[in-house]
């Protein structure tokens, strides 16, 4: 059977570090002084450093940027129309970024046959998978496929399908996308659980190759856990001002039970000592200590994870192939690794792959 390879990932984000812009408005909009202190002490506590957004915390509205403090004023904040314009007219730019970013040769343009994007966060259409073939040239006739609303584990959804057309069309190049602008969804709310959901997401975006060509990482397998009883943990549901989450903080609890049961079950033949790379995505700080808990693991394990968490925060679907980046640029040839994301359902799913 063919075997299935991301040659490589380039990533993007906006332009506007929006994190501590972010911890202010967001101080000031909790009303109980009760709450306050607790907000700044979990902030403080975030692991997160820096996060990106398409909205600027310091600009006034141009072709360009949009203000984040006209956009999401006090008693007045956008309806879901609004915020899927913004959507449409910013993500196809940060797209673009990413692919640019990718250096795809002409060869490689004309070997990819099959688009995959991944998105939770807006839609539209004619949408990205279109902005993309537009964007690089591709042939008209390339197979797009969207995978919509799927959350934070839709990257590795992604991956397994392009692994699937891989391994039945050995001569295909997959090129995948994963796109989301996080920040579009803040919610005027007084829910301290609420905000602190907030607090860790940002903007970013992904594109990655995928070919049977031995180079980068080898997807060898994949495995879902859904944990009973969790079905409301995480939700994500359109509503007329915004798209509404619910991230309850028993997420990371959960996730560090689950792990401690059916760990043995996501590793397969191998045990986590025969893993030296860890791709974990980091829905947050908490999240990433309970699998560290739940998997046994050494305190450097998910310093990948860790890194990408304080200079991005937490980008949803785009962010495990953030993590994967930047394991890809210090693996050594023959390294195991593991790689997971966390969603809606409440769901992990895993991959096993090796350095080519």
């Amino acid at each position: 059977m063919t075997q299935a390879y991301i040659n490589r990932i380039a990533t993007a984000v906006p332009d506007d570090d929006v994190h501590g812009a972010f911890v202010a408005f967001a101080d000031n909009m909790l009303e109980d002084p009760r709450v306050q202190p607790v907000f700044r002490r979990m902030a403080a506590r975030s692991g997160i450093r820096r996060r990106f957004s398409v909205l600027s915390p310091n600009a006034a509205n141009t072709e360009f940027t949009v203000n984040a403090h006209e956009f999401y004023t006090r008693g007045s904040f956008p309806d879901t129309a609004k915020r899927m314009a913004i959507f449409e007219r910013f993500a196809p730019r940060l797209a673009q970024r990413a692919l640019d970013n990718l250096g795809l040769s002409a060869d490689e343009l004309k070997g990819i046959k099959h688009v995959i994007v991944t998105s939770c966060t807006g839609l539209y259409a004619p949408g990205l998978d279109f902005e993309i073939v537009d964007h690089l040239g591709l042939d008209t006739s390339v197979e797009r496929t969207m995978i919509g609303f799927m959350g934070c584990y839709a990257a590795i959804n992604g991956l397994k399908q392009a692994r699937h057309i891989v391994r039945s069309e050995p001569d295909a190049k997959v090129l995948l996308l994963n796109l989301e602008l996080c920040t579009l969804h803040l919610q005027e709310t007084q829910d301290l659980e609420q905000v602190l959901s907030f607090l860790v997401f940002g903007d970013g975006c992904a594109a990655s190759l995928i070919s049977s060509e031995p180079t980068g990482f080898a997807m060898d397998s994949f495995r879902s856990v859904l944990i009973p009883e969790t079905r409301e943990l995480i939700t994500w549901r359109i509503r007329g001002v915004g798209f509404d989450m619910l991230l309850s903080g028993k997420v990371p609890g959960e996730i560090g039970k689950a792990l401690a049961v059916s760990g043995d079950e996501v590793l397969g033949q191998f045990s986590k000592d025969d893993i030296s790379l860890w791709g974990v995505h980091p829905g947050g700080k908490s999240v990433l200590d309970a699998v560290e808990r739940g998997l046994g693991l050494p305190e450097h394990a998910l310093v990948a994870s860790r890194q990408t968490l304080e200079c991005f925060g937490n980008m949803s679907s785009a962010t495990v192939m953030f993590v994967l980046a930047r394991l890809m640029q210090q693996a050594q040839s023959g390294e195991r690794g593991c790689a997971m994301s966390f969603g809606p359902g409440l769901t992990a799913e895993t991959m096993l792959f090796h350095a080519a």
